[in-house]
């Protein structure tokens, strides 16, 4: 009875303080002081006070309560220590295989062997003479020159 009153009271007083800063030109500012003053009358009218007035002064409604709580603690604790020891399940296996240098999905770690994979020959031109006649390797051997001075 007391806290519906108190609510009564709370958002007439807010719906008064709307009125004010609409009369102030601040319609914005009015419209959401108005919003949030209907929420503890609109509980009133709900029941929703009454509920937690009742569940406020219960026992057993603190015992929920901390029920829940060691439950969430669990969760997050569970979570923690999952995230600490390395993942899921899939994350260990895919870790392990790492280490024993297997491919997790061998075919996708294969590189591709298809003819776009080797060097296509040039064709011949008879305006280059005897450079119409080298192979496609030929035109990488400077690069190979170089990748074996670097050790690659």
């Amino acid at each position: 009875m007391i806290a519906e009153t108190v609510c009564s009271a709370v958002s007439a007083a807010g719906l008064g303080i709307a009125a004010i800063t609409a009369y102030r030109k601040r319609f914005l500012a009015a419209a959401r002081i108005a919003a949030y003053s209907l929420v503890p009358l609109g509980l009133v009218m709900t029941g929703a006070v009454q509920w937690l007035a009742h569940t406020a002064f219960s026992p057993v409604a603190w015992a929920g309560f901390g029920v829940l709580g060691c439950a969430w603690l669990l969760f997050m604790t569970t979570r923690a220590v999952e995230r600490r020891s390395g993942g899921t399940r899939k994350e260990r296996k895919a870790a392990k295989a790492a280490a024993r240098g297997e491919a997790v999905a061998p075919a996708a770690a294969a590189p591709s062997l298809g003819p776009a994979a080797r060097p296509a020959a040039r064709p011949k031109t008879k305006s280059r003479g005897a450079d119409a006649t080298a192979d496609a390797t030929d035109d990488f051997s400077d690069i190979e020159a170089i990748l074996k001075k670097h050790g690659i």
